[in-house]
């Protein structure tokens, strides 16, 4: 196990990644944030170097924690060898595996490789697992057209970490102070877009995670079909690829009204799924938020 902490060989091992797409964006993403400031206090855990078999990125051993934040403890994976993956998440210094966590990645042995090292440790956990459609989004060469938004309001902006609240109320995933936390954090460093009212209240947006994610893209019930949705979601994609990220997305296979509008704007759907693991001890089944 090695972590990785010089900033040439971490530049190295972002374009390494590249050629790796996209079974590698979330690390690259993950790492790409390291690279520029690192907001989140992640770290890059290889097994070897350069010739690398799996790397990790994880919140820094000295930052920071809530055991009970799942949002916050995430893991990315990206291997080429499954068993060097493996390896590492036997290594005890590697995973803390005595808080609620999160293991995120693009490739289909995540679940099963992850269920066996805790079994292999006799580790009394629940495994919650989810998957996506993953889909990734062309250039966006020209500012979306945002014409119909007549007058000074409504109008096209970004979210501010006021806006917090809202968004934990209505995501799917929210609703509790860990969540709360994180997302003012994530509006606080990375891009995001929203429509605001004539009262300048929030009634569509887009936020971006630690991994460089686009994600929690909502409108209000009383404000759709009204173009706000398809407009967030392009300015967003333009906004990202304007500073150098990818943008990506996640979408469940269930969320038919996302996916057509994912359709309309003609975003590529992934041959890979995106699986994310929610992982709780016992010790905090009753507490934790999943």
């Amino acid at each position: 196990m090695l972590v990785l902490n010089c900033s040439t060989k971490l530049l190295t091992l972002e374009k390494m990644l590249k050629s790796h797409f996209p079974e590698s964006l979330k690390v690259y993403g993950a790492v790409m944030n390291i690279n520029r400031g690192n907001p989140f206090q992640k770290e890059v855990v290889l097994d070897s170097w350069p010739d690398f078999k799996a790397v990790i990125t994880r919140r820094q051993r000295e930052a920071e924690t809530d055991n009970l934040d799942h949002y916050t403890n995430a893991y990315a994976v990206f291997y080429k060898d499954v068993s060097a993956y493996q390896q590492l998440l036997e290594d005890r210094d590697v995973i803390n595996w005595d808080q609620v966590f999160q293991i995120q990645g693009l490739q289909s042995e995540l679940y099963a490789v992850s269920k066996a090292v805790a079994n292999a440790k006799l580790l009394d956990l629940d495994i919650k697992l989810t998957s996506f459609k993953a889909v990734h989004f062309s250039p966006v060469s020209s500012v979306p057209d945002h014409g119909f938004l007549a007058g000074p309001s409504p109008r096209l902006t970004y979210l501010s970490v006021s806006d917090a609240d809202l968004l934990n109320r209505t995501w799917s995933r929210g609703g509790n102070q860990q969540c709360l936390r994180y997302l003012a954090k994530l509006i606080a460093c990375f891009p995001s877009v929203c429509v605001r009212d004539e009262k300048g209240n929030p009634v569509s947006w887009g936020i971006t995670d630690q991994f460089a994610t686009m994600c929690h893209g909502y409108t209000l019930p009383d404000h759709r079909r009204k173009g706000y949705s398809r407009l967030v979601t392009l300015t967003l994609a333009r906004k990202l690829q304007s500073r150098g990220f990818p943008s990506q997305g996640n979408v469940l296979d269930d969320n038919v009204a996302s996916i057509n509008l994912l359709k309309s704007v003609h975003a590529e759907f992934l041959p890979c799924r995106f699986h994310r693991l929610i992982l709780t001890p016992a010790s905090f089944s009753r507490q934790a938020h999943l």
